[in-house]
């Protein structure tokens, strides 16, 4: 059994089956990961306020904009699947932090594109970054969680929604004040990189495999295990794209479906995306103590079930104020859904270290490329309220897959020896 390191404070981590708590070194890593989480939300919620003034500025179309900004999801796509190697070779701390430095370059140098081309190459190479980052950040993650020996995994997932709120406002509040894209995406870049730059320093020690648990396994038995592990991962990227699509479906036609097909007015309109956006966020400040109790599992069912019945009823019986509430109650269902889905991936025997996250970030990601014009598709063919429908089916594809997820661990099982 891997027990917990000695930092440089002298505090001894918690292991898996351990039984000291969280040391000062432990606590401070804790801190210098939501850090992280918080630079990664952050800096791209910059951006996106100033995309209008970017398309006039640039005089594009809507069309040439939204393939400028497919360019993230599609570099992040490409460069996704790199990520467990450089996590396996240069650490998870590395990875994370001084890839935040590549994302911030991109998204400087997309604010100062003086034509489409390299406005979309800028946001290629940002995505790119971001996607490797993302693996970084929730790797180191796990791993100062095996130290604590309990869940705080969706604690650094509700920093990562806190900033993406502080960089929203933030690049709002630029847009009022008209301040030039350079001076204000440099300002931004040049805090949120030197918060990454410093986390670093507080950020674990040693290889990825320190705080894992050895696992024994004879060698005829491995390519069994490691197939079982590939078809399981899959599954786990199945349902955090199921996630993703719940995620997506608030941010890209909560206030469209609100104002087109209901007539809510435009200040209401956006409320669909706010109540996602601010239920999810609860979901995963409690969400740690919730699975501690209950188990990914059950918390995962019980939030599909939210989604299933919340949007159901929204759709069937449509009115602002319910939509509204449906929107919410789906966010709050899929709160810790995607972090259960990386934590499984990545505690998977079988397969080397990084890959199961790994993959399942990138499953995440095409679910967030593709579940868009799905949406829209179905809507030119019906309607609006009918493309949403996913929502619920997304539900009921979680509930399916959930079996994969851990339950709660037993107290016997927490204390049994390795």
């Amino acid at each position: 059994m891997a027990s917990g390191t000695t930092g440089e404070t002298g505090t001894t981590g918690r292991s898996a089956g351990g039984a000291p708590g969280p040391g000062r070194t432990e606590r401070r890593a804790r801190i210098a990961v939501a850090a992280v989480f918080l630079t990664n939300g952050a800096m791209f919620a910059n951006l996106l306020p100033r995309y209008p003034e970017i398309k006039a500025s640039l005089e594009l179309s809507n069309a040439q904009l939204g393939t400028a900004v497919a360019a993230f999801p599609f570099g992040a796509l490409l460069a996704g699947l790199t990520a467990s190697t450089l996590v396996r070779r240069f650490r998870s701390s590395r990875v994370a932090t001084f890839g935040m430095v590549v994302v911030a370059v991109g998204i400087l140098l997309a604010g100062l594109a003086p034509n489409w081309g390299l406005l979309a190459g800028a946001l290629f190479v940002a995505g790119a970054a971001d996607a490797v980052v993302d693996v970084g950040q929730n790797a180191h993650a796990l791993r100062v969680q095996r130290r604590y020996g309990r869940s705080i995994f969706n604690s650094f997932h509700a920093t990562w929604s806190a900033g993406s709120v502080l960089g929203g406002l933030m690049g709002s509040a630029a847009a009022g004040l008209a301040l030039p894209l350079g001076l204000h995406l440099g300002v931004s870049a040049g805090i949120f990189v030197t918060v990454a730059l410093v986390a670093y320093r507080f950020l674990l020690p040693g290889p990825e495999d320190s705080e894992r648990e050895p696992t024994a396994s004879p060698a005829r038995g491995r390519s069994r295990a490691g197939g079982r592990a590939l078809l399981v991962v899959l599954v786990l990227g199945v349902i955090a794209s199921a996630g993703a699509l719940v995620e997506d479906s608030g941010a890209s036609w909560a206030a469209v479906y609100l104002s087109g097909s209901l007539g809510a007015a435009a200040a209401v309109a956006g409320l669909g995306f706010v109540a996602l956006q601010a239920l999810e966020f609860l979901g995963r400040v409690v969400g740690d103590r919730l699975v501690d109790r209950f188990g990914q599992r059950a918390v995962a069912r019980a939030g599909a079930a939210i989604v299933v019945v919340a949007m159901g009823l929204a759709l069937a019986f449509p009115t602002v104020p319910g939509t509204i509430v449906g929107f919410g109650l789906a966010g709050l269902g899929v709160a810790t859904l995607i972090p259960a889905a990386m934590h499984a991936a990545d505690e998977l025997p079988g397969l080397p270290t990084g890959a199961g996250l790994t993959v399942v970030s990138w499953l995440l990601r095409v679910g967030f490329l593709v579940a868009p014009p799905v949406v829209g598709l179905v809507a030119d063919a019906t309607s609006l309220r009918a493309g949403l429908l996913v929502v619920p089916l997304a539900g009921l594809v979680i509930l399916a897959g959930a079996q994969v997820l851990p339950r709660r661990r037993t107290h016997a099982e927490s204390t049994k020896p390795s």
